[in-house]
């Protein structure tokens, strides 16, 4: 049985996996603390989380067994709260950036669906939800614009011609 301490820890968890769209585990061994805390304020602006806790805790949080595999060493879980990519970007640029952590598995939430780290970069690699509501509403935009454009071509060209005449 866990104790007060532990029991609190996995209902946070549980919590955080309940409001969050994706999650990944990482060990964070390599990394000192000033880069830990650089990771978890890029995190923050992404809208995701980093949280360090016992492996054990981590996984009786996301169902025994499923993730007992990446669960060795010093590992933390990132969570994505608004949008599932934006804070696995984050993520990666962080790991690329120092080479340092090691990204082990994750896992979408609203589908349930264990990801490997292959899956996690392709996931990383998409585009963001802001990225893909301005891709929207450019493509809404485009014809009504090139409407404008062609109408408002017609009586232009009127001008000029009377212009063009008026001159001669």
């Amino acid at each position: 049985m866990p104790n007060k301490h532990n029991q609190a820890q996995i209902k946070l968890l549980q919590d955080k996996l309940a409001q969050a769209k994706s999650a990944v585990i990482v060990d964070y061994s390599g990394t000192s603390g000033s880069e830990q805390v650089k990771l978890r304020k890029t995190l923050k602006e992404a809208g995701g989380e980093m949280l360090v806790t016992k492996n054990t805790l981590i996984d009786l949080a996301l169902g025994k067994g499923k993730f007992t595999a990446s669960l060795q060493g010093m590992n933390a879980i990132i969570f994505s709260f608004e949008d599932a990519v934006a804070a696995v970007k984050k993520l990666f640029d962080f790991q690329k950036e120092s080479d340092k952590l090691k990204i082990k598995q994750g896992i979408l939430l609203e589908e349930d669906k264990v990801l490997s780290v292959e899956e996690i970069e392709a996931l990383s690699k998409l585009p963001s939800k802001q990225e893909l509501l301005a891709t929207l509403i450019a493509r809404i935009k485009g014809p009504s614009y090139g409407l404008v454009n062609a109408l408002s071509g017609v009586p232009r060209n009127l001008v000029y011609a009377l212009k063009a005449i008026s001159e001669k």
